[in-house]
């Protein structure tokens, strides 16, 4: 078992559907999207204007290296401001599918936040018997706002 990933490591999964009513329902809520620079400009991001709020953009992996970005942490806190002052707001992750946003969760557990909370399928959704992604899961597959810069 990698050192990432134990469901008992971090506030739990959410479904894409199940995270935009916690972010919704919730104003103290914050999403931070995992994945790289690239993907945040070709391929879009969820997007929180209708609710007031901004997703916050974090590598967990720094682009074009892939290394795991050892400011993580630090640069979430920043990001997040004052809201990560209290270590019990829900904070959503998110990445292409879910795999590195899990990761990010364990982090941000590990670092004190205890509503660290994955979004299972990420914004694209797992990839299909024709390896083709947003077909069955994922923030874009539950039609959910999105926008592509």
């Amino acid at each position: 078992m990698s050192s990432f990933g134990s469901p008992s490591e971090y506030a739990g999964d959410l479904t894409s559907n199940d995270a935009w009513a916690l972010l919704e329902g919730d104003p103290k809520a914050q999403l931070v999207d995992v994945r790289t620079a690239p993907e945040w400009a070709f391929v879009g991001g969820p997007d929180l204007s209708n609710i007031g709020r901004a997703v916050h953009c974090v590598e967990w992996q720094v682009y074009p290296t892939m290394t795991v970005n050892a400011d993580f942490v630090t640069k979430v806190a920043e990001a997040l401001g004052g809201a990560a002052a209290d270590k019990n707001v829900p904070v959503l992750f998110l990445c292409r599918s879910g795999a590195r946003s899990r990761a990010a969760a364990v982090a941000m557990t590990r670092a004190g936040f205890a509503r660290a909370y994955n979004i299972a399928g990420g914004f694209e959704g797992d990839m299909d018997e024709n390896r083709h992604r947003g077909n069955s899961n994922g923030w874009k597959f539950a039609q959910l706002p999105w926008k592509q810069s």
